[in-house]
């Protein structure tokens, strides 16, 4: 009988190991930390230009920073919100312009708001490779609306999208 299951257990394991071994790992990309560094510079310098002072940051694809640059004059809140709003865009694979529509008062998902770290504000947004695939997200603090946050954060991406566009 000990055999028997032996033999048994011995097979399935046989059988299971190639698809284990293709199902054991996962591939992604994400931005290299220089490219992370010039994205949140050129939103801040684009704020600049506009006359806002901000702080940006951009995260990786899981919503771990990788750069953050905040301008002289801009306020203290910026480096929290900025955090908070890339780590929303990645985490909802949503721009938080979108999401503050859709988790206002009284929605279905307007529980999202009440998640400490979920930050449904514009000035979040996706940074997408050539093929659409999420890589990192960015987050732009302090401009005088979250619509100007937005575009501030468009010229970021905007700033290394040749980069990425493979």
């Amino acid at each position: 009988m000990k055999g028997l299951f032996a033999a048994a257990a011995a097979l399935s394991a046989a059988v299971a190991a190639p698809a284990l071994a293709q199902d054991a790992f996962v591939e992604f990309r994400a931005l290299t930390p220089e490219l992370a560094q010039r994205a949140a510079t050129a939103a801040m310098e684009h704020c600049r230009d506009e006359g806002y002072q901000v702080g940006v940051t951009v995260t990786d694809r899981f919503g771990v920073p990788q750069a953050f640059v905040r301008d002289r004059f801009a306020g203290a809140h910026v480096h929290e919100t900025s955090l908070r709003k890339a780590w929303t865009t990645v985490s909802f694979r949503t721009p938080t312009s979108e999401l503050a529509e859709s988790t206002e008062a009284g929605t279905e998902a307007s529980g999202i708001r009440h998640l400490s770290q979920a930050l449904p504000l514009g000035g979040g947004l996706m940074i997408r490779a050539g093929d659409g695939d999420v890589v990192a997200g960015i987050g732009v603090s302090g401009a005088p609306s979250p619509s100007l946050d937005d575009v501030c954060a468009e010229a970021g991406i905007a700033a290394i999208e040749m980069d990425i566009a493979f």
